[in-house]
């Protein structure tokens, strides 16, 4: 009875560690948007035709994500570390839905864009649209984009905004992810999010 009466102290300290722990808010590595913003549904085209942000309401989380085929570096590295954190949140990575918007209706036709996207994952969707439809839906979301000159028409670049939009089944943006968050810290806001 003394034993148990010494180790009193630290029962309830582990009990009090072991509840804050459970209990703390979530630090985010994303940006939280609170309360959430509700998006707009918008339809754009993808391989098989008109698609839709409501689409995708059977999804607990969608991840909106501005870029273009041709581009050199962000938009590559942002999809691999994309497909990473599907993989580090394995079964659950079915609940989510990623979602690429091309800004270069230009050059990402529709099929180049399906086959853009599902190297990096058989299970992200790619879609664009005119200027006219992609413009309205980039300025709703807080989304920059403008060409950059290169030495033919053909061959130009897309300065951007690289932020996953991350929405909730009911179109709220909850989270803003910047790039350079690497596949680890996407997969535990991702992971919270989906409780």
């Amino acid at each position: 009875m003394k034993k148990i009466g010494s180790l009193l102290p630290v029962i309830l300290i582990a009990a009090g560690l072991a509840f804050y722990f459970i209990q703390r808010p979530h630090a985010f590595y994303g940006d939280a948007v609170q309360p959430g913003i509700t998006v707009q549904d918008f339809t754009l085209t993808g391989v098989h035709g008109p698609v839709s942000l409501h689409d995708f309401r059977g999804k607990q989380l969608v991840i909106l994500f501005f870029g273009y085929t041709y581009c050199p570096d962000v938009c590559p590295s942002t999809l691999v570390n994309l497909r990473q954190a599907m993989q580090q949140l394995g079964p659950s990575a079915g609940a989510v839905q990623v979602v690429m918007v091309s800004v270069d209706p230009d050059r990402d036709t529709p099929e180049v864009l399906a086959n853009y996207v599902a190297n990096f994952d058989p299970s992200f969707v790619g879609i664009t649209g005119t200027k006219d439809q992609i413009d309205p839906i980039a300025s709703a979301n807080d989304v920059f984009y403008e060409i950059k000159p290169g030495i033919s028409p053909d061959d130009y670049l897309i300065s951007h905004t690289a932020t996953l939009l991350v929405l909730d089944a009911d179109r709220n943006l909850m989270l803003r992810i910047p790039f350079g968050n690497t596949p680890a810290q996407i997969a535990d806001d991702l992971k919270y999010l989906l409780k």
